[in-house]
């Protein structure tokens, strides 16, 4: 483990995908992160996504949209409509390094939890807001899901087959991805916080992050493109519209995905496929000329790969130092011996699904390899040893607050 991040206590009052997501890794580093949710209901992900089940195959309580995004923590329940809940959150704030939530911009202040007031609890606490519009500007109040940042951050225009072809128009991505964006995001902006913090401020504070402005900020070298042309950057299914060939291919049976890179790697990628004269060819010597003749030269290659298997260009392509995959399901990716070699599919006990299969955090350290302490919370499951531990609160106290449905 971690031994600093072990000292790292994160309060994660978010909810769905991108503030839990930004959570779990801190979890996986090591933090101790108290995930804050409501009463009865819970994360909003507690009913999305399909039920995990348990070793009779028999559906459990517990979702896949829920345990995806939340290993690692502890759930304690508050209802922070009630002053009494609000005060519960204060006192475990000043306990906290980093608050962590994703409420539409302005709803924890009617609560009393927002930054200003957090601050007056915690000098210390990087507030880390993540929202979908961000907490300032014209839309800042507007609720909105990752399709919403797919569609309006130029995304979506750019993804799909393109026009002219079957199925042609714009398609989202096929996951989350500006929730899991702004994550990353998160993720990066509270270290550095952190470090300010502990280097050079001895304060922290408030960090905005909007899945808008993060999806934007992640596709930046494609807007780079369009500030240097002027030109809308095209929909081309597979392919890239500054590198060729660099697509899939139908083969007899299935797809292969090519990725020629430079012009040395073209030269190989003719040369494999037994198509030496297209490397001499003046309209395909150089990337720029390859990709304004695009259309020329994938005819030619396609014609070339498509009588043969897949694993028969995969072989020759690998050999050639070409690179080159298949277009893998879920099955073929985890039993992928790459991928198994890197445990990226893992395991873990959990009290209601029994042994959890996860995917596992992809980063490797050296010396503080990446441990998994805890399986995904059930709802509530350390509400009496948070309350007790952290607060200081009597069996008789935390009697009274379940009485009042507070927690």
């Amino acid at each position: 483990m971690n031994e600093l991040m072990s000292r790292l206590r994160v309060l994660d009052m978010s909810r769905v995908f991108s503030g839990p997501w930004a959570g779990q890794m801190f979890a996986d580093f090591g933090a101790d992160v108290i995930k804050v949710e409501r009463p009865v209901h819970g994360d909003d992900t507690r009913h999305q996504g399909f039920r995990m089940r348990d070793a009779e195959g028999e559906p459990t309580s517990e979702t896949s949209s829920f345990v995806a995004m939340n290993r690692g923590k502890r759930s304690i329940t508050v209802d922070l409509a009630q002053p009494a809940g609000q005060a519960l959150v204060r006192k475990l704030a000043a306990q906290c390094d980093v608050l962590i939530e994703n409420f539409k911009a302005g709803d924890l202040e009617r609560y009393g939890l927002g930054y200003e007031a957090m601050r007056e609890v915690n000098p210390r606490l990087v507030y880390c807001s993540i929202s979908g519009f961000g907490q300032t500007g014209p839309y800042s109040s507007r609720p909105g899901y990752d399709p919403i940042f797919q569609s309006m951050s130029g995304l979506m225009a750019m993804t799909g087959a393109p026009d002219g072809t079957p199925g042609a128009g714009p398609q989202k991505v096929g996951y989350a991805v500006s929730d899991l964006t702004a994550g990353f995001y998160a993720i990066a902006a509270t270290l550095a916080a952190l470090h300010h913090r502990d280097t050079v401020s001895g304060t922290g504070q408030h960090i905005d992050i909007a899945l808008l402005d993060a999806q934007i900020g992640a596709i930046s070298h494609m807007a780079q493109n369009w500030f240097a042309s002027g030109r809308q950057p095209p929909r081309l299914g597979t392919s890239s519209e500054i590198t060729c060939p660099y697509q899939a291919f139908t083969c007899s049976d299935g797809d292969v995905m090519v990725a020629v890179g430079n012009d040395g790697q073209f030269r190989k990628f003719c040369a494999a496929i037994g198509l030496p004269e297209l490397a001499a060819d003046a309209r395909f010597l150089t990337n720029p000329l390859r990709a304004a003749h695009r259309a020329e030269l994938i005819a030619l290659i396609a014609a070339r790969l498509a009588p043969q298997p897949v694993r028969h260009w995969i072989d020759l392509l690998e050999a050639h130092g070409i690179p080159c995959g298949p277009i893998n399901d879920f099955a073929q990716a985890f039993s992928n011996p790459q991928v198994v070699h890197r445990e990226m599919r893992r395991t873990m006990a959990h009290p209601a699904i029994g042994e959890m299969p996860f995917v596992a955090n992809p980063v490797k350290f050296s010396g503080t390899p990446v441990q998994y302490r805890r399986a995904p919370p059930l709802l509530g499951e350390h509400t009496d040893e948070i309350l007790e531990a952290l607060l200081g609160l009597d069996e008789h106290e935390i009697a009274a607050l379940r009485e009042a449905r507070t927690v």
